[in-house]
């Protein structure tokens, strides 16, 4: 599993021109799931998310976690996370999971984000296409490789 945070002052997501989900303070996570993943990663994934220090405390320093900040959070799904690019111009995508197996593990990744977060969790909507919007605060974008642990 794969994600992009972009700590953000303010984000929103629209399918069709209705904005599906809005946030102020918080995190933008763009999540990129791939066949060989499970529920270990999604718990520990989640588990780094909410207590990652990359919000600023009162001196400017970034020791606060978006828990810590009682910040919000969009998920939104991000097959492109897994694209290979080694051969040709044409990005192969051939590691992003399929619908029948990433669309379960997202769900289940919403859910233990919420609670591991204690509110309840923005998203987009799995495989629309989306329009995300965001101003990202620092800018301070971080990405995590549930498969680069140790």
């Amino acid at each position: 599993m794969r994600v992009i945070l972009q700590r953000v002052s303010e984000a929103s997501v629209t399918i069709d021109g209705i904005c599906k989900s809005k946030i102020g303070v918080g995190l933008l996570i763009l999540l990129g799931i791939e066949d060989s993943d499970d529920v270990t990663d999604i718990e520990w994934l989640c588990g780094k998310i909410t207590r990652l220090r990359i919000f600023n405390d009162e001196l400017g320093a970034m020791n606060l976690s978006v828990k810590d900040v009682d910040g919000n959070i969009i998920v939104v799904s991000q097959f492109t996370l897994h694209a290979s690019t080694k051969k040709g111009n044409r990005p192969s995508f051939i590691h992003a999971a399929k619908p029948e197996i990433a669309i379960p593990l997202y769900q289940q990744f919403l859910t233990q984000l919420e609670k591991e977060l204690g509110k309840v969790i923005q998203s987009g909507s799995f495989g629309a296409d989306m329009k995300v919007a965001l101003i990202n605060d620092g800018p301070v974008t971080i990405s995590i490789d549930s498969k680069n642990r140790i």
